[in-house]
């Protein structure tokens, strides 16, 4: 409901129409609504929220390539999310050089594929971190080999594993590497003038960077876009229980294989007296007979113990435990 004038007010304003002070075409024309455009040939799928979402979700994904893909590199990566947008596919493709890495994706549950696009010069990095060199960028681009292909195939199912947690809170995925393509022609998996939603990641793996670009047709998460807005994503964040990764924490780690030595001492002798070394010999240590021992776990001196043995088999009793502090 208007504001309702008072009789002054009303005066007033009929004073200042009859003296010209205020003209009523202005009036008229404050008043109307003021028209959107929209291009039907690019209908706005995609609101902002929903690029915001998605941003959120490759967000978590980039702490896990972060993580993992150092075991199989052997350097450091750094992840950042550049942005996110909308736009037809046919944009994407006709940006698209050639050799390009193009990884076809099947996004089940979800109908139809996705694509991930990675930079030329990430793709001779990956061959040649695998093949041990020291990851240099290339001079000269040029066609991919099978080879190397089935290498750069190897590291592009590692990261398409990796989506699976982050749209665990959007739909339980189970992504799979069809294929990857070398050429835009032959990965025309929609329509031109279909729209997309592209995430661009960059990649710094050591001193090299390349953009890898996540291509997400609406058709494939048309039936989750009611869950890509940041109210459902955080309510789901926060019914999360932490006991789950706990437990698998503390699972990982009872399974892990750890070094245990017991060191009796030290001792310095010669070469010769070395390689004349017979059965029965005795080697004088810098530790004594009721001297305590030291337990090394891994690399790290943990705990003291005596010395002893336990049926058949030497043994040790723990008799103190080294802290950091001390």
């Amino acid at each position: 409901m208007g504001d309702v004038l008072s009789q002054n007010e009303i005066d007033s304003l009929l004073a200042a129409l009859s003296t010209g002070e205020l003209d009523a075409d202005e009036i008229k024309e404050n008043d109307e609504k003021t028209v959107k455009e929209y291009d039907f040939a690019r209908p706005s799928k995609f609101s902002k929220e929903h690029l915001r979402t998605l941003e959120m979700i490759f967000e978590h994904y980039g702490r896990l390539l972060s993580t993992n893909l150092p075991v199989y590199l052997r350097k450091n990566v750094q992840v950042e999310v550049l942005n996110s947008e909308a736009v037809t596919y046919s944009e994407f493709s006709n940006a698209l050089s050639n050799p390009v890495l193009l990884g076809i994706v099947n996004f089940a549950p979800l109908q139809g594929n996705i694509i991930i696009e990675m930079a030329s010069n990430l793709g001779y990095l990956f061959v040649d971190r695998m093949l041990g060199g020291r990851g240099d960028p290339m001079d000269k681009m040029r066609d991919f080999s099978e080879i190397e292909l089935l290498i750069i195939e190897r590291i592009m199912v590692v990261c398409i594993n990796l989506l699976k947690e982050p749209w665990a809170n959007v739909v339980d995925l189970h992504p799979r590497l069809e294929r990857i393509e070398t050429n835009s022609q032959y990965a025309q998996i929609i329509s031109p003038s279909e729209m997309i939603a592209i995430v661009t990641i960059n990649l710094k793996i050591g001193e090299i960077e390349g953009l890898m670009n996540v291509c997400l047709p609406y058709i494939t998460v048309e039936g989750v876009m009611d869950k890509l807005n940041t109210k459902y994503w955080y309510s789901n964040l926060q019914n999360q229980d932490d006991t789950d990764y706990t437990e698998a924490i503390e699972t990982l780690i009872r399974r892990a294989q750890i070094p245990i030595k017991a060191v009796l001492g030290n001792s310095s002798i010669s070469v010769n007296d070395f390689v004349t070394l017979q059965p029965g010999d005795i080697i004088r240590l810098d530790r004594k007979a009721e001297e305590e021992l030291d337990i090394y776990v891994g690399n790290i001196c943990k705990f003291t113990a005596l010395p002893g043995s336990a049926g058949d088999n030497y043994a040790v009793r723990v008799t103190s435990v080294i802290r950091e502090e001390q």
